[in-house]
């Protein structure tokens, strides 16, 4: 068990009892700081007073300032009488009454819409609107209503609440005197009585209403009779004549038409390419369906034909009006002509037609039918004005159809005759000639060879063109690889094509577009098609060279790949899987592989406008491409020595193959003209006599003076851009025979002598140093000894200056928390006060609460104590 708890001594309760008064009087008690001297600006922290006195001074000071912000927060208990002039001492009571008065008119009076000048102010008599008055719209009551609705009268309701001593209740000196017999009456009686009375005075009250309504629906009569006779004055202000509506200028007047036009109809949702794909498979396969059945011979559903509806002027005798002959009458220059309508809807007509033969014939190629539907169904909306008419005709002939095929088919076979045999036989071979519409996707090289052979260059691309529809990848999960496995076997039939004797270009350039389509749909698959294409075409080149120490160019296919992957993928990147690869290919080609003959003339100069190409958009630099072109212009040199330039291989300052481009008759540049230079000539030369070889050497000097020229439009901004281009300005400028050359060529050649300046740049060009810049020499770090331990003291006056402000700052900082410590504690405090003087009140009132009912309890029991006695 615990200590008791110690009892306080004499002393001590003595010592509480002593007042502030006695305190005060004690001299000894004040406590007195003073100050050794006064700082201007500083707070004075000493004071003279009583212990606890400053501690006392703060409680007050947070009682008047804290502790009332506490008890107001939340509330707004604060009147304003915000009435019009309450607070203005110079207007008379007088005026505040009226201006109120008006003010309250104008509100309850103010406009619903402010724009509305139509709008009239209502008039109201009583709070009651004059217009609704006028209207004599009051319906007469129910006959269960009474007039004093929920009221009950004396007599019934001290019947039947009050006990029945109200009808007992004695005489008054005003009643009569036969009232004496009712009080020798029974209760049943009286209460007989009262119901009669209540009934008869129900009955009265019927008939006074019955009466007032015939005496109002008499005077409404009365009243419409005379209405007409009484004089009807129309008041000033609709008296004055309106004045003359301003006319609506070009710009209100669209307006209100734009307002009258038909709004836009929304557009159908457009379709996912999911749905597409999946739309165009199955129209291929209804049309394959169909093309199956007229192999077969099986007309019949071509036989029943949809009977159009007939109108009811219709005379049914075969009559059809092909062409409008009605001629359209026009006034052109002073006279009427009635031949233009006829030739413009005659020039129309034949227009038609000829969409119409083509929509026919290329109707297999791109799905014409869906097309055709589509552009019938905008003529319909086109017209205008009959779309009703059309809806019921369409509607009806849709009944009439329905009725035909529950009848069955018989009937309509029977109204057109049976095809011949020859008639079914032709059908049957138009049939089997025609392309499928569906077919199956090619698992290798060889089938999508034996799909493609023996058709023209259009069919093939529309037989290409359904295996991608058949087989899109949204519609099988097998098809993504079908697809895949296509752009390679796509890519290995365009090379052979350009391999062909003759090479089938035109074939090669339909393919494109579906090689584009396949290289978007799987980019993935494409790289790597690519990637090993070219892989095997450069490890091709390095055996030749390791073996022969030469290759020859690539062939005609192998440059055809190099244009598809210029056209599928950017080139302008600094490093891409297939177009740096590729870049690469190219340069090593131009470097590694002689110029012999005049097909290695032509196949380099397409690699030049290749590498050119590949470059366009980078402006990388390609000094293997300057080098050949330099190389090509030197076959043209005549003389064996050239100073100012060097050649590089492939090519040979001197020999047989270095005047390949030197002309045998000067004459031959009269009858040369410019001709573009064939892709086949990268297999073979056509040119078989002198002439025909020296037009076609002028041919390849212009493209490559071409190249040239865009190769320094295209280098112009590099800083060492003369020194590159000085070697071919030299050779250009002191070596080439240019004047027998034709104007054009001269031309040439005269742009690019002014692109290239002819003083080099005075900038150095860029090179490694041969030796290691020399670095700076270190300095050894300052070493400051401290010797001044404890008070961290700055050395300069800034210093120590920063070393106070945070010292300062610290100290306040500290002050600040504090007297938020001790606020957040006197508020705890008095939340706390409130809340002990709420819980002593409840138990305050519960405690009355208690005895009072312990009080009533005790006169209860007492009260039932003497009941029982």
């Amino acid at each position: 068990m615990g200590k008791p708890p110690k009892k306080k001594s004499l002393a001590d309760k003595v010592r509480k009892t002593k007042t502030s008064s006695q305190i005060k009087n004690n001299a000894f008690e004040v406590k007195i700081n003073r100050k050794k001297f006064d700082v201007l600006g500083r707070k004075s922290k000493h004071d003279v007073g009583l212990p606890g006195v400053s501690r006392s001074k703060a409680i007050n000071k947070r009682k008047d300032t804290l502790l009332k912000e506490f008890r107001l927060k939340n509330k707004a208990n604060k009147f304003v009488d915000r009435r019009f002039g309450e607070y203005d001492t110079k207007m008379a009571p007088e005026d505040k009454i009226l201006q109120r008065f008006a003010l309250e008119r104008q509100r309850t009076q103010a406009k619903k819409d402010i724009y509305n000048l139509n709008e009239e102010e209502e008039l109201t008599h009583y709070g009651q609107s004059l217009a609704e008055i006028e209207k004599l719209t009051d319906m007469v009551d129910s006959d269960s209503d009474s007039d004093e609705k929920g009221l009950l009268s004396a007599e019934l309701t001290a019947s039947n609440f009050g006990g029945g001593g109200g009808l007992l209740r004695k005489k008054r000196p005003g009643e009569n005197d036969e009232d004496e017999s009712q009080k020798h009456k029974s209760r049943q009686e009286l209460i007989e009585e009262l119901i009669l009375k209540s009934k008869q005075e129900k009955r009265e009250r019927q008939s006074q209403k019955e009466e007032a309504q015939e005496l109002t629906e008499k005077l409404d009569q009365e009243w419409k009779s005379i209405q007409n006779l009484l004089v009807h004055k129309t008041p000033k202000a609709e008296r004055m004549e309106e004045p003359e509506k301003p006319k609506l200028d070009d710009y209100d007047v669209m307006v209100r038409e734009l307002g009258f036009e038909m709004k836009a109809q929304p557009s159908e949702k457009l379709k996912t390419p999911e749905e597409l794909a999946k739309e165009e498979r199955e129209r291929l396969q209804k049309l394959e369906a169909d093309r199956l059945k007229r192999m077969l011979g099986d007309v019949e559903e071509n036989a029943t034909q949809k009977q159009s509806h007939l109108s009811a002027d219709d005379l049914n005798d075969g009559f059809i009006l092909d062409n409008d002959d009605r001629k359209t009458l026009s006034y052109k220059d002073g006279k009427w002509n009635s031949d233009g309508g006829e030739e413009e809807g005659q020039e129309g007509e034949e227009g038609t037609g000829g969409e119409e033969e083509e929509d026919d014939e290329d109707g297999e190629d791109d799905g014409s039918g869906v097309d055709d539907e589509d552009d019938e169904e905008e003529e319909d909306e086109g017209e205008g004005g009959h779309s009703d008419l059309d809806s019921d005709q369409a509607s009806g002939a849709e009944d009439e159809e329905e009725e035909e095929n529950d009848e069955g088919e018989e009937e309509a076979a029977k109204a057109k005759p049976a095809l011949s045999e020859e008639e079914r036989k032709a059908m049957q071979e138009a049939a089997k000639a025609e392309l499928p519409y569906t077919f199956a996707a090619p698992e290798s090289f060889s089938d999508l060879k034996a799909l493609l052979d023996g058709h023209s260059a259009e069919k093939q691309r529309l037989i290409v063109e359904r295996i991608q529809k058949c087989n899109h990848p949204s519609l099988a999960a097998g098809n993504k690889a079908k697809l895949e496995k296509l752009f390679g076997f796509l890519l290995e039939y365009v090379g052979e094509l350009a391999m062909r004797t003759p090479p089938e270009l035109a074939t090669v350039n339909i393919f494109i577009p579906q090689v584009y389509a396949l290289c978007q749909l799987f980019p993935a698959a494409a790289h790597k098609v690519m990637q090993s294409l070219l892989g095997d075409s450069a490890h091709s080149m390095e055996e030749s060279i390791e073996v022969k120490g030469r290759a020859a160019f690539p062939g005609l296919d192998m440059m055809i790949y190099l244009k598809i992957v210029a056209l599928l993928f950017p080139t302008s990147d600094f490093r891409h899987p297939v177009t740096t690869p590729a870049f690469v290919y190219i340069s090593q080609a131009l470097t590694k592989c002689p110029v012999t003959s005049l097909e290695s003339l032509s196949a380099g100069l397409v690699l030049c406008s290749l590498a050119v190409e590949f470059v366009s958009l980078s402006q990388r630099f390609v000094p293997e491409l300057i080098n050949f072109l330099l190389g090509l212009l030197h076959m043209a040199v005549p003389a064996d020595t050239c100073t100012g330039y060097s050649v590089v291989p492939p090519f040979k300052q001197q020999g047989k193959a270095s005047k390949l481009l030197l002309l045998s008759d000067a004459e031959a540049s009269n009858s040369w003209s410019r001709k573009a230079i064939p892709l086949t000539s990268v297999h073979r030369v056509t040119a078989s006599t002198d002439l025909e070889k020296d037009h076609y050497r002028l041919s390849v000097l212009h493209t490559c003076l071409d190249l040239v020229k865009r190769c320094t439009l295209l280098y112009r901004q590099l800083p060492s851009y003369v020194q590159i281009f000085q070697p071919v300005r030299t050779l250009l400028a002191k070596h080439l025979p240019v004047q027998s050359y034709p104007s054009s060529l001269q031309e040439l050649h005269r742009e690019i002598l002014e692109a290239i300046p002819e003083t080099p740049s005075k900038h150095a060009p860029l090179v490694f140093e041969k030796k290691k810049p020399i670095p700076l020499k270190l300095l050894e770090p300052k070493i400051v000894q401290v010797l001044d331990y404890g008070k961290k003291r700055g050395n300069t006056k800034e210093e120590r200056e920063r070393e106070r402000l945070k010292h300062k700052y610290k100290k306040e900082f500290k002050g600040a928390l504090r007297e938020l410590r001790k606020d957040t504690r006197f508020l705890a405090q008095a939340k706390l006060s409130d809340i002990m003087s709420r819980d002593a009140e409840r138990k305050r009132k519960v405690k009355e609460l208690y005895g009072s009912l312990a009080t009533q309890e005790g006169e209860w029991k007492a009260l039932r104590m003497k009941k029982r006695k």
